[in-house]
């Protein structure tokens, strides 16, 4: 019955949410492009019956790159469709693997637009990356036969408290999931008393720490690092609205006792490029960005990477790195990414996305916590000044991910392949 109430609701609310599209396309048009796949309808794929992957945006499509790169090569005949929710997450999906998947929009949690999904695709089994939880989603798997396995699944305390409020419903909810592969313990706990048979609960840790850096990426690092012309950098990546101005002040801090040193500074959501921009202009600091290649000069104080799919190597290229969403309570970003690069790692506050692991890094020394924008501009000069400390906890969060690969396989052998 709630989940009748649900579903209703939902239905209400799907003017609202198709406006709201609409608006999003303001700023970003990519959002008012096939918005139809996101009602369920699209010309079904050369090929059904496989696996169906969904992973929301560009993290989650970078996380699960390598194991849906190892199911192509050691199972060439499978059928993989995968889904996105956002538009970047999408460019990331046509950009990395072409035609060697079926790519869709996600479709809403509505009985129409799921069973249409199902009936088009036919997928024998949906891997869910990370916490992606709809009640009728995972009841019409179940209908339809679908296995459903929630791979490198997390879930903060915060949002286990959220979910148990709703009572009986999130425990048959979560109950008709198949299978979750969570990323820690703690994480594995939460489900298990949020109603998954413990028997269906597996820890495989993070496949984030399964990421190769290709040599191609490393000699990409090497041209940037040779255009810096040796000049102190540091990179501020995935930056929220309200984060930016707490980076740039933060930078003027640096500037301070470095006068020559670069911020490179990457927004999270490319519609706020042009924003960022315009706000480097107004704090008068010498702005180039990344889409004019010829725009980059020694003078150039902030560095704006308006491009899609090079934080990498633009992470790479820099002395120290600050992972945003964490100034602000977004719940952080991925700080593997610059750890495995050898570069020193510092977040804000607000990292319950990445709990674990921002957690793990600390521990071992591999990274720094900082609580402002004031700290922040202290620890890049701390590190500017201190090569040596700097280098050193370069390579603590190197061994970190090192040492913590294997979810990957581990994942791999959960998955029921056709």
């Amino acid at each position: 019955m709630i989940r009748r109430i649900y579903t209703l609701a939902l239905y209400l609310l799907l003017p609202l949410v198709l406006l709201r599209l609409l608006w999003r396309s303001i700023k970003a048009p990519a959002y008012r492009r096939r918005w139809l796949e996101r009602l369920g309808i699209f010309a079904p794929p050369p090929g059904w019956g496989g696996l169906w992957i969904h992973a929301v945006s560009v993290g989650e499509v970078q996380a699960i790159l390598p194991l849906i790169r190892q199911l192509l090569t050691s199972n060439p005949d499978l059928s993989i469709t995968v889904t996105t929710t956002t538009p970047t997450g999408s460019a990331r999906v046509t950009e990395q693997l072409g035609e060697q998947v079926f790519h869709v929009y996600f479709p809403y949690d509505l009985p129409l637009s799921l069973t249409g999904f199902l009936r088009r695709v036919r997928p024998r089994a949906l891997l869910m990356v990370e916490t992606e939880i709809w009640p009728n989603l995972l009841h019409y798997c179940r209908r339809h036969g679908v296995y459903t396995l929630l791979a490198n699944a997390r879930l903060s305390a915060r949002s286990a408290r959220g979910y148990a409020r709703l009572g009986r419903f999130a425990r048959a909810t979560f109950a008709q999931i198949d299978c979750v592969a969570a990323q820690s313990r703690a994480d594995a706990a939460r489900f298990r008393e949020l109603g998954v048979p413990a028997e269906r609960v597996f820890v495989t840790g993070s496949i984030k720490f399964d990421m190769r850096i290709p040599a191609s990426l490393e000699e990409q690092v090497e041209v940037l690092r040779r255009a810096w012309g040796g000049r102190p950098v540091w990179i501020a990546g995935s930056t929220h609205e309200g984060e930016d101005e707490l980076v740039l002040a933060a930078h003027r801090r640096v500037l301070g006792q470095f006068p020559n040193a670069l911020l490179i500074l990457v927004p999270r959501h490319p519609e706020r490029f042009d924003r960022v921009a315009s706000l480097c202009r107004r704090e008068r600091l010498r702005l180039s960005r990344r889409s004019r290649h010829a725009d980059y000069d020694h003078e150039s104080q902030v560095y704006l990477g308006d491009t899609m799919g090079e934080l990498p190597v633009l992470l790479g290229s820099a002395d120290v790195a600050f992972i945003g969403g964490s100034l602000v309570n977004t719940g952080g970003h991925n700080m593997l990414e610059a750890a495995a690069q050898g570069v020193a790692v510092c977040f804000g506050p607000h990292v319950f996305n990445f709990a674990v692991i921002s957690q793990m890094l600390i521990e071992a020394g591999a990274a720094r916590q900082v609580n402002n924008e004031a700290e922040l501009g202290d620890q890049v000069i701390s590190w500017f000044a201190d090569v040596s400390q700097r280098a050193e906890v370069g390579e603590k969060g190197r061994r970190v991910v090192a040492k913590n690969r294997g979810a990957l396989k581990r994942l791999l052998d959960l998955i029921p392949l056709p």
